[in-house]
């Protein structure tokens, strides 16, 4: 599967433990993560100005996403009237970058899920879509 990860999802799998570094550690190691020039000027932006992270910790986070397959940022965006302007740009990267799903924690874009030419989920979303069907006992 064919994954993209929403900024606030990555900054919460590198500045914390829990659910989105696991999910980001499954999807290395199970799936092809895809990731936007979009995305990682965000990430580097809020890696440097809220989390304070070292210059060296952000060039070694970027050198890893950068093993992915990065997409450009796309020249128009789809036109989802999405509430942040910035956001249309994270989706149309996703699109552009043929993605199976978008792994996002932002409300205004989960919003959009149902207008979405691809499947949009929170991480939660995307932790019950890789359990698959739950099985009855």
């Amino acid at each position: 599967m064919k994954v993209f990860f929403d900024t606030n999802v990555l900054v919460a799998a590198f500045a914390t433990r829990g659910l989105c570094a696991d999910l980001f550690a499954h999807v290395l190691l199970e799936h092809e993560l895809i990731v936007g020039e979009v995305v990682l000027d965000e990430l580097r932006e809020t890696l440097r100005t809220r989390i304070k992270l070292p210059k060296k910790s952000i060039d070694e986070i970027e050198a890893l996403l950068r093993e992915a397959t990065v997409v450009e940022k796309p020249r128009k965006h789809l036109g989802l009237n999405i509430t942040d302007p910035d956001d249309e740009w994270i989706v149309a990267s996703a699109v552009a970058g043929a993605a199976d799903v978008l792994v996002t924690g932002d409300a205004a874009v989960l919003r959009v899920a149902a207008r979405s030419p691809l499947k949009i989920v929170s991480p939660r979303g995307f932790w019950d879509l890789l359990r698959g069907p739950a099985r009855e006992r």
